[in-house]
Parts: structure tokens; sequence; C-alpha cells
């Protein structure tokens, strides 16, 4: 039996600070909805857009995978284990907080937006030395087609996290069709739709919509609209 769970966009939490508009797929700071605290090992999915010159002071992080997925912008990070970089669109950036990292993240420029999508997974082990990674995809190779962006080998495509999760981003035409097979057993899907029109196993998604299927093998995935969208597999135990 195939089970889901259905986020409609205008069902997330949002707290706008003025400097910082963000949407929160599942809770987190002062949305709190005890239905929505996390699927699986996927804890935060936050849809956030930075003002011009705003951002996140030094904070820190300990024992999460966090992922940062640039969509508009210049995102400028800074840690306290020896990293400044500037992450723009079509970069992934991701941080094994473990023991405990300090960072900030600011909108590089002073005359646009910064828009991103934050994202914390469990890791599958506590306290490993925090470290720091990026690269920049080639966008073309999600063309009618899902690239993969994160994975839990340093030698497979993407970069690498501490938790058995495997991440793809994909720009389809309209029409286009896929089927995604689960890698692990046990593990769960979530899709997130970036822009335009999908149907995952016949349930359509709109922009900005999540759904979340677990105890199957594999996904059948349509564009009813030309379409970009996040598929994050990840194990449903943590």
């Amino acid at each position: 039996m195939t089970n889901t769970v259905l986020h409609k966009a205008d069902t997330r939490g949002h707290a706008n600070h003025g400097w910082l508009n963000s949407f929160h797929t599942f809770s987190f700071a002062n949305y709190y909805n005890p239905e929505r605290m996390h699927f699986g090992a996927l804890r935060v999915l936050n849809d956030d857009t930075v003002a011009a010159g705003m951002g996140f002071g030094t904070h820190p992080h300990d024992n999460m995978e966090i992922i940062s997925i640039p969509l508009e912008g210049d995102l400028e990070h800074k840690d306290n284990i020896g990293n400044a970089t500037v992450i723009r669109n079509g970069d992934i950036q991701v941080m094994s907080a473990g023991t405990g990292v300090y960072h900030s993240e600011y909108n590089k420029n002073k005359d646009q937006l910064v828009k991103f999508l934050q994202i914390w997974m469990f890791p599958n082990q506590r306290n490993v030395a925090p470290r720091y990674d990026q690269i920049t995809l080639n966008k073309a190779d999600r063309k009618n087609q899902l690239q993969q962006i994160i994975s839990p080998n340093p030698d497979d495509a993407g970069v690498w996290v501490h938790q058995d999760a495997w991440f793809h981003l994909a720009d389809f035409e309209q029409g286009h069709t896929a089927e995604y097979s689960i890698k692990k057993a046990g593990n769960g899907v979530y899709v997130f739709v970036l822009k335009g029109d999908i149907s995952v196993n016949d349930q359509l998604l709109s922009t900005r919509d999540g759904l979340g299927v677990w105890n199957t093998g594999q996904l059948s995935i349509q564009a009813t609209s030309a379409a970009e969208f996040l598929l994050m597999e990840v194990p449903m135990n943590v």
C-alpha cells in the first residue's frame, strides 16, 4: 500500500521578518505543527527570500546535514572552519555540522534579492567532524532528466552527505515523463515543485507544492506544464 502526504504551497508556515521572507514546509522557529515535524530524515525545508544586503548573522549548528540550493542571486557564506564562499543559482552547498559549527549567510548584493532553499537532514552518524563542500552543476544535465545532486557516496555525482539520501533536480518540458526507482529499501521520497505543474503517481502538484511518498518502490512523474522540481529520497526511520 502506497502512503502519501500532500503539502499544498499555501498550507506552509510563513514568517516575514522584513529582511527575510520564509515559508516552512515543516515546523521551524515560531511555526509549530505537530503533524508536520519532518518527513523521515528530512527535518527542514525552508523557502527563503533575503532582502538586499541582509542575512543571517553568525549562529551555531550541530549534528545536522545542512543543504543550500540557491535559486536567485548571490549568497555569501562564512564559517568558523575556514570557508568564505559565494553560492549562486546552479551551485549546491552542503555542510555537515557534526560536533558543532558557526556560520553566517548574507545577500552579497545591495540591489537584488537572494532566493534559496535551506534544507536540514538528520545525519546517520552523530558528532562527525564538521565539513563544508560546494559544487557548480551543469544545469543542462537536468533538462528532461533527473540530475543527481546529493548522495551518500563521495565518488558519486553531486555532493555527499552523512545519510542514505539521494537528491535530484529536474527541468522537464511539458509532457515529459520519467520513472524514479527507490535506491534503498525503507526510504521514502519527498518531491518539491519549484515551478510549473507535475503529477506524481497521478497526484497533481503545482508551484511550491510538496508530496511525500513511502512504502513504494517506484514513482511515475509527468510534467503537465514546463516544470522544475526537487526530488529527495531519504530514510523514513530516524
